[in-house]
């Protein structure tokens, strides 16, 4: 079987998920979140962090259990293998959701870009795109050097908000917004910038020790985003309001621009920088989704092509830069990060029945890390996982339910005739 490089240490994996966690939508998405929240915007990230740390935990015990490529698509194939079509339906959702991820930040990416030279929208999404494939081909050790450099600047531009709304009078004030039912819409947008902590669990198979570097690179880089979040979330309705946030198409810079507008230029360089990075990471993670299906062989074999010397899956690369391009056109930021929020929301449902299945399943399977406080074999927090993931996933609009049953539909339609195909091949 064909194995991708291990080359990947702890420090590259943190630097992964903070990188990918931080790109994936507060350089974005975080403009539609406060015009839906409100000042209560804070409360949202809280809930999507709390959300994320259920889910985190039982990605820490799978991705220890079964450090493969791939990976939700290997659990549910393990939980349920009398079911493969459940499994193919999970890669296929995420392979979408990982493309529109980077197609939505590709957009921001070219909304921030207006800040600095006047190009059409479209070229300059499909540009970063296209170098972020070609980084991803070249190597998984190249694309980690990429990523801790990038990371660093991404950081750097929250750290620089904070730092400026720290002292205004307002800041903080956001603590006594009340609660309703908005920041659970909210929490439904925001969630799509938490999104990124379990692709670490796809790179288990190019950690050097994945059974104890894949579970504290996912919860210390949940920790690092999720204090960090929450102080950006003080800080933007501190400088301006929630509306003129939702109408821009660089809310961060928007914010910073109303007391440094040298700041905001500063700010929006440096999210050139995240986003472009956030494309370069989720195409990373649907390469792999899609070369662990071909290995296993309900994806063509041509996916699970990699290159001789440097082990990248690189026509899956190609695929998913296809994918991406053809989601960005779409142009609106809220409705594709809401898709990619919701399908990834599906996954962890999954995620979270495979840990319970698994459990009776397969008993004496080896588990590094477990997720703690069960009765008898019966884990709790993956229980709530699924309670919670549920709750969250009626609060989106509706149209994006109609995308995210249009993609699960393909994915049925694309199993039989991958099916169909490939049955017929070896006859």
């Amino acid at each position: 079987m064909t194995r991708l490089k291990r080359a990947l240490g702890f420090p590259s994996l943190t630097f992964y998920g903070v990188g990918l966690i931080i790109g994936a939508g507060i350089y974005s998405v975080i403009g539609a979140a406060a015009g839906v929240a409100g000042n209560a915007l804070w409360w949202s990230f809280a809930f999507a962090a709390l959300i994320a740390l259920l889910t985190g935990l039982s990605y820490a015990e799978l991705a220890t259990a079964y450090p493969e490529a791939g990976a939700e698509y290997v659990y549910v194939r393990h939980a349920f293998p009398g079911r493969r079509w459940a499994a193919f339906v999970i890669g296929w959702i995420l392979t979408v959701a990982a493309a529109g991820t980077a197609a939505t930040v590709s957009i921001a990416f070219a909304g921030y870009l207006q800040l600095f030279v006047r190009v059409p929208s479209l070229p300059a999404a499909l540009g970063v795109l296209l170098v972020g494939a070609l980084i991803n081909i070249l190597g998984i050790k190249q694309a980690s050097w990429v990523n801790i450099a990038f990371t660093l600047i991404e950081v750097a531009g929250l750290v620089l908000v904070i730092i400026v709304a720290v002292g205004e009078p307002r800041f903080g004030e956001a603590v006594r917004a009340p609660l309703s039912s908005d920041v659970l819409a909210g929490t439904a947008v925001i969630f799509f910038v938490f999104l990124g902590f379990e692709e670490i669990a796809n790179l288990s198979e190019e950690a050097e020790r994945p059974a104890k570097d894949v579970p504290r690179a996912i919860f210390v880089s949940l920790a690092i985003t999720t204090v960090l979040y929450i102080l950006v979330a003080f800080s933007v309705v501190a400088l301006t309001s929630p509306p003129q946030l939702a109408a821009s198409s660089f809310p961060l810079a928007t914010a910073l621009a109303t007391v440094s507008p040298a700041g905001a230029r500063a700010l929006g360089a440096m999210a050139l920088f995240s986003t472009a990075n956030t494309a370069l990471l989720t195409m990373i993670a649907g390469s792999r989704m899609l070369f662990s299906m071909a290995r296993s062989g309900q994806m063509p074999a041509v996916l699970s092509g990699v290159l001789p010397n440097r082990k990248t899956p690189w026509v899956a690369a190609l695929v998913v830069f296809a994918v991406a391009a053809a989601l960005a056109p779409l142009g609106d930021v809220k409705v594709v990060g809401s898709l990619a929020s919701l399908l990834s929301i599906i996954a962890f449902v999954a995620v979270h029945i495979s840990l319970i299945v698994l459990r009776y399943r397969e008993p004496r399977r080896k588990r590094p890390f477990r997720v703690p406080i069960r009765i008898g074999r019966f884990p709790l927090l993956p229980a709530f996982g699924v309670v919670s993931a549920v709750v969250l996933a009626f609060h989106f609009e509706p149209f994006v339910y109609l995308l995210g049953t249009a993609v699960t539909g393909t994915s049925l339609l694309a199993y039989w005739l991958v099916r169909k195909n490939l049955n017929g091949s070896r006859s």
